[in-house]
């Protein structure tokens, strides 16, 4: 089976995920206690005529099969309806939300890998030594932390008794501003720690499988230099499972980024979550839990593209 083949497979498999997700997000949304003209209400006081034409500007009035066809169909325009709480388009309200959970999780993505790989080709090379043993002590810590217990104690010694960055987000500074850049690199540290410890450790095993078959005793005993062999022929097959694992990080990484987002008073979607859960945002809370959504899905097709490239004989 030829690549494209293979991707479009796995592409139009992806279709059935897609509307599962949507029907999961929309009931579980609506499975919520509570209604959400109630928030309104408790700002103002509101007749029966009003509040009828309030449920019919946000299609509340319908039944809940035709909510869930309209949303589906505005969605897959790019229409997310407008917000309950500041009547302002949901996805405007995204994209004012989106770039700051993207830097976050692009650098946390990126200490993961800088980091990972690194320290796992040097404890695969040095297995059973010293440094073998500290990597897989912090590989342990780095997995059994909870990304919230992690978060607290980066903000008390960094941010409060060392006082090396700020406490909160600079708001009145750019997206990509070195006050903002340097704030978000304790959430990015949050959050990339389970990654990096995870990909140390697959990186690790990784490497010492390779180190112990066949061709590898056969290219030493050819007289190819050491690096030669680790780096031209070990570190090509190993990076396989590893780079796929990667891909799938990504999306725990944007899930994850929810709980971080709390912990750091980051302004980004994860933020956005919670707040409007508490005030039944309907119209908000259901794009992003699908966005969220979207990008497991896509970050799980990346790896299979990824491990059928890196891995030709998993098309067959």
């Amino acid at each position: 089976m030829s690549l494209q083949r293979f991707v479009l497979k796995r592409g139009l498999l992806t279709i059935p995920l897609l509307l599962g997700v949507t029907l999961f997000t929309f009931g579980m949304v609506h499975a919520i206690p509570g209604d959400p003209i109630d928030f309104i209400t408790l700002f103002a006081e509101l007749d029966a005529e009003t509040e009828a034409e309030i449920r019919a500007q946000y299609g509340l009035d319908k039944p809940v099969y035709i909510q869930y066809i309209d949303w589906v169909l505005n969605a897959a325009q790019g229409d997310f309806g407008k917000s309950i709480v500041t009547r302002r388009p949901v996805a405007t309200e995204i994209l004012n939300r989106l770039p700051y959970t993207l830097l976050m999780g692009s650098m946390a993505f990126a200490i993961a890998i800088i980091t990972a790989i690194p320290s796992g080709i040097v404890a695969a090379y040095y297995r059973n030594t010293t440094v073998d043993q500290i990597s897989r002590v912090f590989a342990l810590i780095g997995v059994a932390l909870p990304n919230f217990w992690l978060g607290l104690i980066l903000i008390l010694v960094f941010a409060s008794w060392l006082n090396l960055f700020p406490v909160l987000p600079p708001t009145d500074r750019g997206l990509l501003s070195q006050d903002m850049i340097i704030y978000t690199l304790l959430p990015a540290i949050t959050i990339g720690t389970g990654s990096t410890a995870l990909l140390m450790r697959l990186m690790r095993s990784s490497m010492v499988e390779e180190l112990d078959k066949d061709y590898v005793r056969t290219a030493r005993a050819k007289g190819l230099p050491e690096r030669t062999v680790v780096q031209k022929h070990v570190l090509r097959n190993s990076l396989i499972s590893v780079v796929t694992v990667a891909a799938i990080q990504i999306a725990f990484i944007i899930s994850g980024s929810v709980v971080v987002e709390i912990v750091f008073s980051y302004p980004g979607i994860g933020r956005l979550l919670v707040d409007r859960v508490g005030n039944r945002d309907f119209p908000v809370i259901q794009a992003l839990v699908l966005i969220i959504g979207v990008a497991v899905i896509l970050a799980n097709l990346l790896a299979d593209v990824l491990y059928a490239y890196l891995d030709p004989r998993i098309r067959y």
